[in-house]
């Protein structure tokens, strides 16, 4: 069994804000970094410091070189990252002083996926294998179609939640993770209860994980004689930046599934990386590794 995430790969331009411009505004900021990010990319780097073997899929664009030695250095798989000469896509986000992001996405290459690429890389995976995916990236529809077809458990972030996920036969997942916000786009409801007996009434093999912000998160996992509902409460931590917050939990809640733990321990061990990554700052630089959670007392 391997862990296969085809996604994105950003150049994150982080900029300090005292608060979010508005229309008309400009505004002087206080600090601007560039660091390695992307939800893919970033969920990779979860998935890696949880202790899971990850191969990473995915198109290198233009400038963006750093990104696969950040990868490498986590010891991410990088054989299936395709060169390309469109621009590395990017991020603009604005930080404020209690740690709240809002973010600016160009795909660029992110963009550039083929079906030749998708073949390519499925060809090395199969039955029994994960496959990650985000919508950061296009062809989403046709990687789901060709990765069921092999016999891989599919799990999905449908973030953002746009026009393209139309192209995505959800009744071939195996996992959808979403927030509290995408949950309403695909639910028509906030409420976590009754966004799952919508999604099971669509999809009935489908499992769905929703994060609830400082409510912490709950999940619904499709089991042959019932449902397995895990409540986990978020942890008490002084924010600093949110960027990749909900990232952190998605690599290590797969990372825990894909390594046969309990679902109450994915849960606990996933919301205690999550806290702790937003204690720090920055996007794939923030995400903790497990020996470090081990020593650690989060929300303590």
């Amino acid at each position: 069994m391997r862990i296969l995430n085809f996604g994105s790969l950003n150049l994150d331009y982080v900029y300090q804000v005292d608060h979010f411009v508005g229309p008309g505004e400009t505004l002087s900021t206080g600090a601007r970094t560039v660091k390695a990010g992307g939800k893919g990319l970033n969920q990779s780097i979860a998935l890696a410091r949880a202790g899971a073997q990850v191969c990473h899929a995915g198109c290198l664009g233009s400038g963006g070189e750093l990104l696969r030695e950040v990868l490498e250095k986590d010891h991410v798989d990088t054989r299936w990252l395709k060169p390309v000469e469109e621009m590395q896509g990017h991020t603009v986000i604005q930080v404020n002083p209690e740690g709240e992001n809002c973010i600016l996405l160009y795909g660029g290459s992110n963009r550039c996926v083929t079906e030749e690429q998708i073949d390519a890389t499925l060809a090395s995976f199969g039955e029994g294998d994960w496959l990650i995916l985000q919508n950061e990236i296009n062809m989403p529809g046709e990687i789901v179609e060709k990765a069921y077809a092999r016999g891989m458990r599919i799990v999905l972030n449908p973030s953002p939640f746009d026009e393209k996920l139309k192209a995505v036969d959800f009744s071939k997942l195996a996992w959808v993770l979403v927030n509290e916000v995408e949950a309403e786009q695909m639910a028509g409801t906030q409420d976590p209860e009754k966004a799952w007996a919508e999604l099971h009434g669509r999809y009935p093999e489908l499992s769905v994980l929703i994060t609830l912000g400082k409510r912490g998160s709950v999940v619904f996992r499709r089991k042959p004689d019932g449902t397995e509902h895990v409540y986990q409460e978020a942890m008490k931590v002084r924010a600093v930046d949110t960027t990749a917050a909900g990232d952190t939990f998605t690599g290590y809640f797969i990372a825990g599934l894909a390594g046969g733990e309990p679902l109450r321990d994915c849960m606990e061990l996933a919301a205690r990386a999550a806290a702790e990554s937003v204690t720090r700052p920055g996007a794939a630089d923030s995400i903790p590794r497990r020996e470090e959670l081990e020593k650690a007392q989060v929300g303590t």
